[in-house]
């Protein structure tokens, strides 16, 4: 394993628990960037030589080595990735009585670049750069050993991957996975496009805030706009809900909110319209239709700070069709998966689409991702995840 040295007072970061370094703060004189290739193992030191911790390079990327063991030295091998999957998993056994659930969360989980859901004995990983790439083989040993899977499908299709240029096919790496495979959340089943889906086929980082409709959707009117393959609506529906109208511009996805509301027996209450969320929202506030519970849950607005101010009108313009639709008293569920936009500013443009739409709301329950997305407290941007309930007043 070679050292790989940082500047005088760049080690403040790792020292207080992060993981990255930034190539900025390498001592390029003592540890060249070019003498790494991706993947390679170092030792993470400072001026002084103290060990900092271990990482793999990423030479190439403006966050260089990530970091995966603080304050030791060791290797990436069976052993190690054994322990930190047996660490995962305990945090997702005691918070969850049935097997579907993120696994892995990379850094939070200090399995950086590393992606893991299960479906029961399936799973599906995800490996989002090109240095953890190398460490494909141990980990799959140590995911069969740990879980004894019946199969493991390895998307490799996420937008990190094409934007490093790597690989994008994906492939079933051990035993036999279905193309749709079988899940349970908040006691409703469903089955999830894993090899066509978005990103592993399901989104379980919002399953704490869709539990939270219970209460409020029975006997009521929703439209789920953004519905995918019906998460919120399908459950909306389980909930009690009268009607459920999910909104979707792919048509794959709608034929999965199909399918998954008759897995439940709901389809007479499950309906899907196609088209963009903001014309065919228009359309239906033309056509006079009105909701007692509509739910935005939106794809990333804000791939990259940059785009800030952009995506904050987005979700102030989506918002405020959503309330224009709802009838007086109803819920608004606005949630976001944009990990640049901050709670308050989905707040901010919560208000201000109330504002714009002649109305009142007024915050009654918050949402954010279970315990299968833990946060690092270091690491800000593991925390990405909102939903706000609002009461239309």
């Amino acid at each position: 394993m070679n050292n790989l040295f940082l500047r005088k007072g760049a080690d403040h970061r790792l020292r207080g628990g992060h993981l990255w370094v930034y190539s900025n703060e390498v001592d390029s004189a003592r540890s060249p960037l070019a003498g790494f290739a991706a993947g390679d193992l170092v030792a993470v030191k400072n001026t002084n030589d103290r060990l900092l911790g271990s990482a793999y390079m990423e030479p190439n990327s403006l966050i260089c080595a990530r970091v995966y063991a603080l304050g030791e030295q060791c290797a990436m091998d069976v052993e190690f990735f054994t322990a930190r999957l047996h660490t995962a998993l305990a945090i997702r056994q005691a918070a969850f009585d049935k097997p579907f659930y993120r696994l892995v969360y990379g850094d939070s989980d200090t399995l950086p670049g590393l992606v893991v859901d299960r479906f029961g004995d399936l799973l599906v990983v995800q490996l989002n750069n090109s240095g953890l790439e190398r460490y494909r083989e141990p980990l799959l040993e140590a995911l069969i050993a740990t879980l004894s899977p019946t199969g493991i499908l390895l998307r490799a299709d996420s937008r990190s991957r094409r934007e490093q240029g790597l690989p994008t096919d994906s492939e079933v790496v051990y035993g036999d996975v279905p193309q749709q495979v079988a899940l349970e959340e908040n006691g409703v089943h469903f089955l999830a496009p894993v090899y066509e889906g978005q990103k592993t086929g399901w989104f379980y980082d919002h399953r704490m805030s869709r539990a939270r409709l219970a209460p409020w959707v029975g006997g009521k009117n929703v439209l789920d706009v953004y519905s995918y393959i019906g998460g919120w609506g399908v459950q909306a529906a389980a909930f009690g809900a009268a009607s459920v109208c999910c909104l979707d511009s792919s048509a794959q996805a709608l034929e999965g909110v199909e399918t998954n509301a008759q897995l439940n027996q709901l389809q007479g209450r499950v309906t899907t319209r196609r088209g963009s969320a903001p014309e065919l929202m228009a359309a239906m506030q033309a056509e006079g239709n009105l909701y007692d519970v509509v739910i935005l849950d939106p794809p990333a607005f804000i791939q990259r700070k940059k785009d800030l101010k952009k995506g904050i009108a987005a979700y102030r313009r989506i918002n405020e069709l959503g309330l224009q639709l709802l009838a007086p008293g109803g819920l608004l569920v606005s949630a976001s998966c944009s990990m640049h936009l901050s709670r308050a500013d989905l707040m901010g443009a919560v208000q201000q689409a109330a504002v714009r739409a002649g109305c009142q709301v007024r915050v009654v329950e918050q949402g954010a991702q279970g315990a299968d997305h833990p946060i690092h407290p270091a690491i800000p941007e593991t925390e990405y995840l909102k939903a706000v309930f609002l009461r239309k007043v």
